[in-house]
């Protein structure tokens, strides 16, 4: 039987991998909003990506294009 710790610990790295897998589709969302000319979207989409990136998962921002850009 395997020790309860290794099992939380292999459940937490399955939930951080689904949660960067989801981040993932949320950067693709945004570029494609952006892209569309969809701006004021995709920064809301980019900002709350930040908030959960440095909030919610303890990693350091990482900015994306729409939200470098002053397209308006």
């Amino acid at each position: 039987m395997a020790d309860n710790g290794d099992s939380k610990q292999r459940e937490a790295d399955r939930y951080r991998r689904a949660a960067e897998d989801a981040l993932q589709q949320l950067d693709w969302a945004i570029g494609y909003l952006h892209g569309i000319h969809k701006v004021d979207i995709s920064r809301a989409l980019a900002r709350n990506r930040s908030y959960i990136r440095r909030k919610l998962m303890g990693e350091p921002e990482e900015p994306l294009p729409s939200q470098e850009t002053d397209q308006k």
